[in-house]
C-alpha cells in the first residue's frame, strides 16, 4: 500500500509491520491528519510497528505540526518498536538522539549513503 500527501509519502506492506515515512519540505498538522489515521490503522493490524523515516529536503515541522508529532508519540509510546531516520542534515542526526527519550522505540539515524543498512536495521532483530 502507498499513499501519496501533500509532502508525505506513506507506504508499507501488509506482510509487514514497516511503514515507510518519506517527507520532504516542511510538515504541517493537515499531514498529520491524513497520515496518523493511516499509521493507527497499521498498529491496530500489526501490533507493534516500525518506522522507516526518509527525509529528502525536509525542513522540519510548523509549531502545530511538532504538537501532533508529540501528542502521537504520547499516544503510541509502546507501539513502535524501531524507528530507522534517513537524512543528510546534522540536525537531523540531532533529531534522532532528542526523540528518544519520548519513545520506548530503538531509534538509530542513517546518512543518505547508508540508506541501505537503514533498510535492513528496520526489518531485523538485530
Amino acid at each position: 500500500m502507498s499513499v501519496t500527501f501533500h509532502e508525505v509519502d506513506f507506504a508499507a506492506s501488509t506482510e509487514t509491520n514497516v511503514v515507510v515515512l518519506r517527507v520532504s519540505g516542511k510538515l504541517t498538522k493537515d499531514d498529520y491528519a491524513i497520515f496518523v489515521p493511516e499509521l493507527e490503522q497499521w498498529i491496530v493490524r500489526h501490533g507493534k510497528i516500525r518506522i522507516l523515516f526518509d527525509m529528502v529536503d525536509f525542513h522540519g515541522w510548523t509549531v502545530s505540526a511538532a504538537w501532533e508529532d508529540l501528542k502521537l508519540g504520547m499516544k503510541h509510546f509502546s507501539d513502535i518498536e524501531r524507528v530507522a531516520m534517513i537524512g543528510d542534515k546534522t540536525w537531523e542526526h540531532g533529531m534522532a538522539t532528542f526523540c528518544r527519550p519520548f519513545t520506548r522505540a530503538k531509534v538509530r539515524y542513517f546518512d543518505r549513503a547508508d540508506a541501505d543498512k537503514a533498510e535492513t536495521w528496520i526489518s531485523s532483530d538485530e
